[in-house]
């Protein structure tokens, strides 16, 4: 599948990406949630901008890799070894650790990777620790800035109350209102990805976004026939979603 293909996809509002994680270096690993990824069907994935491991799953799978990172440095040497679009952000891992990134960090971010990197296809995530409202304002200006897409989260701050369907509603409510919001508030399309479900894929559709990003659902499994049954139940989601909407 071809950049192309990936761009198609988001105009259809089917996008599916697979996140193995920022902080994932395990190659083993991270090759094995991007083989499930690709036999599951999914549109791309997102690995971290290590240039050896990047190199190996490029030889692995036919689908469009992005890399993640939060240093703009580090995209140069991944777009060198292969990469086809980047991704500031999946911030979630830096929260463990008490890393916060303000608005001003991330647009500043985001203007120093276009200076070097003025025609790939940019992504950028916009951090759930900002109030509704702010992560809307900074949207509006990564767009002025020069991203092609924007990415919400929240899924790391939601607390269910509930198990269950409901209890799933509740992780993915953060990143389901940032997307709502946001896509009200740009031209660009959005990405909805953190604390989703094949039961709240259709719903991130249905609040705007163009398509979705899942990683813990996946790239916690220790199986790679589970990481795919998982994929194609996503995928499936997506699907259902769009028959919904013709309806």
């Amino acid at each position: 599948m071809s950049l192309k293909n990936l761009i198609n996809a988001i105009a259809q509002k089917k996008a599916l990406k697979v996140i193995s994680g920022l902080n994932n270096f395990d190659l083993a690993n991270v090759k094995a949630v991007c083989k499930a990824a690709e036999l599951g069907g999914a549109t791309f994935v997102d690995i971290a901008a290590d240039v050896e491991i990047i190199k190996a799953v490029k030889e692995s799978i036919n689908i469009p890799v992005c890399v993640s990172a939060v240093e703009p440095q580090l995209f140069v040497s991944a777009v060198e070894a292969g990469a086809d679009l980047i991704e500031i952000g999946n911030f979630d891992s830096f929260y463990a650790q008490g890393i916060n990134f303000s608005a001003e960090d991330v647009l500043n971010l985001t203007r120093q990777t276009r200076a070097l990197l003025p025609n790939i296809l940019l992504s950028v995530t916009v951090p759930h620790t900002l109030p509704l409202h702010e992560q809307v304002e900074l949207a509006q200006a990564l767009e002025a800035a020069g991203a092609d897409i924007i990415q919400t989260e929240g899924g790391t701050s939601s607390k269910p109350n509930h198990s269950g369907i409901l209890g799933l509603i509740e992780k993915a409510s953060p990143t389901l209102a940032a997307a709502h919001a946001i896509s009200k508030a740009v031209q660009i399309p959005v990405l909805c990805a953190s604390g989703l479900s094949d039961v709240t894929v259709p719903m991130a559709i249905a609040t705007g976004a163009s398509g979705v990003g899942v990683g813990s659902a996946v790239n916690k499994l220790n199986d790679e026939v589970a990481m795919m049954a998982v994929v194609r139940s996503l995928v499936e989601a997506l699907d259902t979603s769009e028959v919904k909407a013709t309806i």
